[in-house]
């Protein structure tokens, strides 16, 4: 990936991840005062959910700009990990609201039960928990569709956090929706459905802390990526016995370090002609911004024993 590729790549996440703040942002105010007016806990607690959603765009626009500089005397391999970094700042945030989303719908539940009387919310409580249900979903679908484009996986983990304050709303919007229609002894919805979508937040924060997580701790490249790798290798004339191989991933790139065989006859500069041969064909198929080291062993030639 060129310099002025890397450019274009930092704009668009940029700017994907600012038109999904504006959108967080008219929603806490919209939520907030639709939580008060309504007189709906379940609201004020998904405007607050939103505002978290506010402050990952934060965290991806503050270390996509970071993880997109150049290498530098201290940083050999460039600074795609603040993008991994981010990537798992998001997911924790999402872990935390997911685990709060359970926490509030089980003690309301439980008030419920002992008999106490949950209030019942107002319409513009269930018009607020509905505009967010759309807006917010309309949010998840260009910010996923960009992130897979641009192989991003601080955007990808912040579409996930779209689609989760999505379906937050939607369980918001059957427990208001089932108290207005119902009547205030079924207000009992709202957190019965809140826990069930703080479930799903806190499966998928788990999936993209693990494999943030997994990429900080220098984990490899899945087992058929690997194999895809040594494919790629194996084309090269006079080039066998690939191994020592050892694959992570940096941010959006992705590192290879190998050894490979050659003809122990083969001259120093043929043998740098295939080298680079596969450098090339693995940047192409893996970005041009791909780190390759690659080793250069001889085949050992047969030893010849004398004849007794």
């Amino acid at each position: 990936m060129t310099m002025t590729e890397e450019r274009t790549r930092s704009r668009k996440i940029y700017l994907t991840t600012l038109f999904g703040s504006i959108i967080n942002m008219l929603l806490v105010a919209f939520k907030i005062v639709a939580g008060i007016i309504g007189g709906s806990a379940a609201m004020i607690a998904d405007a607050i959910h939103s505002l978290s959603d506010l402050v990952t765009d934060i965290v991806v626009i503050a270390f996509v700009r970071l993880s997109e500089k150049p290498q530098d005397n201290d940083h050999d391999y460039g600074h795609g990990k603040y993008e991994t970094m981010a990537t798992t700042i998001i997911g924790l945030a999402l872990l935390g609201v997911g685990v709060l989303i359970c926490y509030n719908g089980v003690r309301d539940i439980l008030r419920a039960i002992n008999g106490e009387q949950l209030q019942q919310p107002e319409l513009i409580a269930l018009i607020a928990a509905l505009v967010s249900i759309a807006m917010k979903e309309w949010a998840y679908q260009f910010t996923i569709r960009q992130g897979r484009l641009l192989q991003s996986p601080a955007l990808t983990a912040n579409a996930w956090h779209h689609r989760s304050d999505a379906l937050s709303s939607i369980g918001t919007s059957i427990g208001i929706g089932g108290a207005i229609l119902l009547g205030s002894s079924w207000a009992v919805l709202d957190p019965i459905a809140a826990v069930i979508v703080g479930g799903m937040i806190i499966k998928t924060a788990t999936m993209l802390s693990y494999q943030a997580l997994g990429e900080l701790l220098e984990k490899s490249l899945p087992e058929e990526t690997e194999q895809e790798i040594i494919k790629l290798v194996e084309c090269e004339p006079n080039v066998s016995c690939i191994h020592h191989l050892r694959t992570r991933r940096i941010g959006s790139r992705i590192a290879i370090e190998m050894h490979v065989r050659m003809p122990a006859s083969t001259p120093l500069y043929i043998a740098h002609e295939h080298a680079t041969a596969i450098e090339q064909r693995l940047r192409y198929r893996f970005g041009q911004s791909t780190h390759v080291g690659i080793h250069v062993e001889p085949i050992k030639p047969y030893p010849v024993y004398p004849q007794q």
